[in-house]
This record gives structure tokens, sequence and C-alpha cells, in this order.
């Protein structure tokens, strides 16, 4: 059995625009492919360990299965390995270190999101939690969008938004600008994106602060409920994993984002429409993004 390790697949320099290529052929296979929800454990508070589970298509003959973990004072809090399986003959193909494909196809996914969702002349990003998550939404955000200008509002936290902002300093298309709280930060904004792994009541509690045809990419689902039964769209990587949400039945016009991908006229109806998008990460990517790389690096030796 092969064993990539993190260092690998950063050797390999994928480009953030092939992780939302990556991202978007993954979805358009998802009607084929078999996806039970995540098993979620809880072993204190907000820590949890996530079992992901997903058999490719027929003709990829491959089945992965991740394991995620987030526990308060791990160095990193965020870990994850996956196991690749040939699903014709059993046989153990790969164990891989599936961290930066966690953050990676993450970020992807978000910023496939946004390009899909967003309202027609949108402008002004705003984005609160600035870590891993954050970043590889930003690249991907970026790397999708030359030569378009886009204003990213930072919502301030210690120095990780001076930080953010030195990091992608070389990016042409991006411009940036701090927020000193939630309000100012989501004002006027056409798309908000939380990045943050853990939150405790609600984020923005006055949803008037929401313009007409803003798009709400909460990453890790956190913080805005008050929205789920008020926005106009909401859409989400799948069912099964946004079905326990407390307020799935208040929904309005629910769908799935590889349903909107494959026939646009299921997305957004109007730059009027407020849309929520629960796009938080399903086996699938991870699987389709271990395939792409045990092809990149080769048989096991």
């Amino acid at each position: 059995m092969k064993i990539i390790t993190d260092k690998d697949i950063r050797a390999l320099n994928i480009s953030p625009v092939r992780c939302v290529d990556w991202v978007r052929e993954s979805f358009l296979m998802k009607d084929r492919s078999t996806l039970p929800p995540k098993i979620s454990l809880h072993p204190r508070g907000d820590d949890f360990i996530n079992t992901m589970p997903c058999l490719l298509p027929e003709e990829y003959g491959m089945y992965g299965c991740k394991i995620v973990s987030r526990i308060r004072g791990s160095v990193p809090s965020l870990k994850s390995k996956m196991l690749m399986v040939d699903s014709t003959t059993g046989d153990d193909l790969a164990l891989i270190d599936a961290d930066w494909i966690t953050a990676m196809r993450t970020g992807a996914v978000a910023a496939l999101a946004i390009d899909t969702l967003q309202h027609k002349g949108s402008e002004t990003y705003a984005f609160v939690g600035l870590g891993v998550i954050g970043r590889a939404v930003l690249q991907c955000l970026a790397a999708i969008n030359p030569g378009r200008s886009l204003r990213i509002r930072l919502k301030r936290y210690k120095d990780h938004a001076e930080r953010i902002m030195e990091e992608f300093a070389g990016y042409d298309n991006l411009a940036f600008e701090i927020a000193d709280d939630m309000e100012s930060l989501v004002r006027d904004a056409d798309v908000v994106v939380s990045c943050i792994t853990s939150a405790e009541g609600l984020l923005v509690e006055d949803l008037s602060l929401f313009r007409p045809g803003v798009l709400v990419v909460p990453v890790h689902t956190r913080g805005f409920q008050n929205c789920d039964g008020v926005f106009d769209r909401v859409v989400a990587d799948d069912t099964g994993h946004v079905r326990g949400f407390r307020y799935f039945d208040l929904f309005r016009n629910f769908t799935e984002l590889a349903d909107v991908l494959a026939d646009p006229a299921k997305g957004r109806q109007s730059d009027g429409e407020r849309i929520l998008a629960y796009n938080i990460g399903i086996a699938l990517h991870d699987v389709v993004f271990g395939k792409k790389i045990l092809e990149m690096t080769g048989p096991a030796e």
C-alpha cells in the first residue's frame, strides 16, 4: 500500500484552478456515486471525529474513506487521513495525509458555490474566519477570477487580517479592507463567507443587514441559523448532510449544488434573491482528489 504524505502532495504544485475543476467534476458524478452521510462523533464539547465514506461510479473502480477530526488544543486542531481502496478487488491502494485535500477541496467548493450563485455585478466579498480554510477560499476565488477586481473585506481578529493582506499582496485582482465588527463586515456585502469552526449563538442577529441579492456561505455551518427559514433559496452540496439541521423543514426553494451545475435554471432566479449556501464539503470531493493525486504520483514502489 502506498503512503502519500502532505509533503508529497504539496510537491505536486496542484493549482487552485485545478482544485475547482476537480470539485466541479466530482459534483457532476454525484448522482452516480454512493455517498452516505458522514458519521460525526463528539468526544467532548465542540470536538468532533467524522468518518466519511464514498464509492465512486463503477467505471472509476475506487472507494475511499476519510477520517477527519478537530480537537481543541491539538496542533493542528484539524487533522485528516484517507484510505483509498480498489473497489473491484478490495485491495488497499493508499493511505493519504488528507490535510491539504480537506483545506483545498473545501476552499474550492466555496469558490465554486460563489461563482455559481452570486448575483451579477458582485464586488464586495466579506470574510470572517481567516485560518487555513479561509486562505484556501481566497486562493481559489482569486484564481478563478483573473483580471476581475474583487473587494475583500476582512473581519479583524488579532493580527489575522493584516497577515492575510500581507500574504495576498501579490494578487493584483484583490483589494483589501478591514471591518472591526460583524455589522460593518456584512452591511452592503454582496457575498459573506464564514470560515469559523466554532460559534456560540448567531453571528448576525439583524437580518436587515444582509442586502438584497446577498449570498451567504457558512463553510462550517455555524452562526447563521436565523437565515435558514428567511432567505429566498438554500443550496447544499448534499441533502443527507443537512437534513438533520434544526430548521431544515423551513428551507425555501431548497436544491443541491450539483443540480444547479447541471442545470443553471435551478439556481439563482434574480439578482435580488438572498441565498444561503451550505456547501460544507463531502467525501465525494475527497475521494476524487485522492484518485487524481494517486494518478499523479504513480504506482507504489
